[in-house]
């Protein structure tokens, strides 16, 4: 085999490994109206209800992934204060928000780690479950998209996870979850696909 051959198999391969698990599917950054939503808010945003048939129609929706440039991009960091300004806010004091809830049809969520030191809430881009065990059990369940209503919701007691890193988003990073934080996960992950916990019952 000729050495320049040989030398641009190992360019390929490097450039493989280098790249990370996480492909950049083509997706570009945020939409003009997405954009609009992520700057046009101060502190928090309105969490959109099923109580709205539009709302509703954005809550449905199935979430798409963001590409490593747009994870990196001061659009992300700014969705990313605001999600979490929100969940935490007197007004709302959730332990969980996906993007949809506040009019953002892409995987991310902030998760509130009962399962850390400190509790702290956590934002995970380009999330998904891979994995959920058979031990199951049900537990009271609410929501911010769906007012003044809880249920005892059947959910795996562990689960794994898979998100983007995003300091460097072309690599993922997988995630063993278990308890009330991996409901927590699993709840928010629903979002991203257009469910609803009522839809668990």
């Amino acid at each position: 085999m000729k050495r320049s051959t040989l030398f641009l198999i190992l360019a390929i391969a490097l450039f493989i490994i280098l790249r990370g698990y996480i492909p950049d599917k083509g997706e570009g950054g945020f939409t003009a109206h997405e954009r609009a939503l992520i700057h046009g808010a101060d502190s928090t945003m309105r969490v959109l209800t099923i109580e709205d048939s539009l709302d509703l129609a954005v809550l449905r929706a199935p979430s798409t992934y963001l590409s490593p440039r747009t994870i990196r991009s001061n659009d992300f960091m700014n969705l990313c204060r605001l999600m979490l300004q929100t969940v935490t806010h007197p007004s709302q004091d959730g332990v969980g928000l996906a993007a949809p809830q506040i009019g953002i049809n892409r995987r991310v969520i902030a998760v509130q780690r009962f399962d850390k030191p400190g509790e702290p809430f956590e934002i995970y881009p380009n999330i998904r479950l891979i994995w959920s065990s058979d031990s199951l059990a049900y537990g009271p369940e609410g929501c911010l998209s769906v007012p003044d209503r809880r249920e005892e919701v059947l959910r795996s007691q562990e689960i794994i996870v898979e998100y983007a890193l995003t300091r460097h988003p072309k690599w993922s990073v997988r995630d063993t979850v278990r308890g009330f934080t991996a409901v927590i996960f699993q709840h928010e992950i629903d979002h991203l696909d257009g469910l609803l916990y009522t839809d668990r019952l």
